[in-house]
């Protein structure tokens, strides 16, 4: 039986596309093969890898004068990658700090550069953004990273920054999540297994101008104009993670493209937030200007509770609804793949809750 899965990660899979790989599986469009047996340099496969670049290019619609890379190693890889290929040893980064994954990526690139925390969230407790008149920019940085969804603490940008330099966005948790101006961002990454498709994967989307640039000593296959040159094939690429990947795209077009995708999650959003907010026992603590669409974290009145709360959620086929360990209470994360059947069945499922233990 399937169940509503709320994870934040490793995340849900459209079942269409889950279907569709499994009927695949062990025959892949007759070759008497999986599409995981199938050579990464074989016509075969490089044209699935050449049709998810150009769905995505479409809902996207990623301009021609920049790159999309089919990476390995996941966001985080990206942490270290990222100064490596735009910024010169001694150059000075920006980075804005509103969660635990800026933290980690600004922690990373402090290895390779000079960090500027140009923004801090902390003394919020990682629950707002710091306005944009106490940004401290520097003059000549050579990028400047933000998170727009902190998928921990369920912060989100309602806005894409302003800068001079670069704009370099992780966005493992939103992307595809609605439309977005590519053109707006020098680089954008994204870990697969949230709203693209299986762990294994990290896209990348770079204009054309920031290539060509990496440091001395940056490993070949992080290289951005390395992989770009070699079509995200300069290694044995994840081919079982891009062929899914590529179902994924495939099924956010059938349903209408980003901005019909975009409307159901703000719908989704609102319900949760609704029942929340109205309910007198649930407490999201996030400032309402900047709550995510993608990841809700909810605490109870009570927190001894909890436990109760997990236990009926999980017996009522509502899974993967723990908070993340650092934050505790519970998180609902609501991506493309997750139905709104589910926010219903989990709002209702909390009023009952409620009813019985408030």
């Amino acid at each position: 039986m399937r169940v509503f899965n709320f994870a934040a990660g490793p995340a849900a899979l459209p079942l269409a596309v889950l279907e569709q790989a499994r009927d695949e599986m062990t025959d892949w469009r007759g070759s008497g093969m999986s599409v995981m047996e199938v050579s990464h340099r074989s016509k075969a496969f490089i044209a699935v890898a050449q049709q998810a670049e150009a769905d995505l290019r479409e809902l996207l619609d990623i301009p021609a004068h920049y790159k999309v890379l089919f990476l390995q190693g996941g966001a985080t890889a990206q942490f270290a990658a990222i100064p490596m290929n735009l910024a010169p040893p001694d150059a000075r980064v920006d980075y804005l700090n509103t969660g635990a994954w800026s933290a980690k990526a600004i922690s990373e690139a402090a290895r390779y550069c000079q960090v500027n925390v140009a923004a801090d969230a902390r003394d919020s407790h990682y629950t707002s953004v710091p306005p944009v008149s106490d940004w401290k920019l520097s003059q000549a940085a050579a990028y400047v990273h933000y998170t727009p969804n902190e998928t921990i603490g369920g912060v989100e940008f309602g806005f894409v920054p302003e800068v001079s330099a670069p704009l370099v966005a992780d966005m493992s948790s939103t992307i595809l999540s609605r439309p977005i101006d590519v053109s707006r961002f020098g680089l954008i990454y994204a870990g697969a297994q949230k709203n693209i498709g299986p762990a294994g994967l990290c896209v990348a989307i770079v204009r054309d101008d920031l290539l060509g640039k990496a440091r001395r000593g940056t490993p070949g296959v992080w290289d951005y104009q390395a992989v770009a040159a070699a079509g995200s094939m300069l290694n044995t690429p994840p081919t079982f993670a891009w062929y899914l990947a590529g179902l994924v795209f495939k099924w956010l077009r059938a349903q209408g493209g980003l901005a019909a995708v975009g409307e159901r999650n703000r719908a989704k959003a609102e319900l949760l937030y609704t029942t929340i907010d109205q309910s007198g026992f649930y407490r999201n603590p996030v400032d309402p200007a900047y709550r995510s669409w993608m990841n809700v974290p909810f605490m109870l009145a009570a927190p001894a509770l909890d436990q109760t709360f997990l236990t009926e959620a999980n017996a009522a086929g509502l899974r993967n609804l723990e908070g993340h360990r650092s934050v505790g209470g519970m998180r609902a994360s609501l991506y493309n793949a997750t139905p709104i059947d589910a926010v219903r069945a989990l709002s209702a499922f909390m009023l009952d809750f409620m009813r019985r233990y408030g």
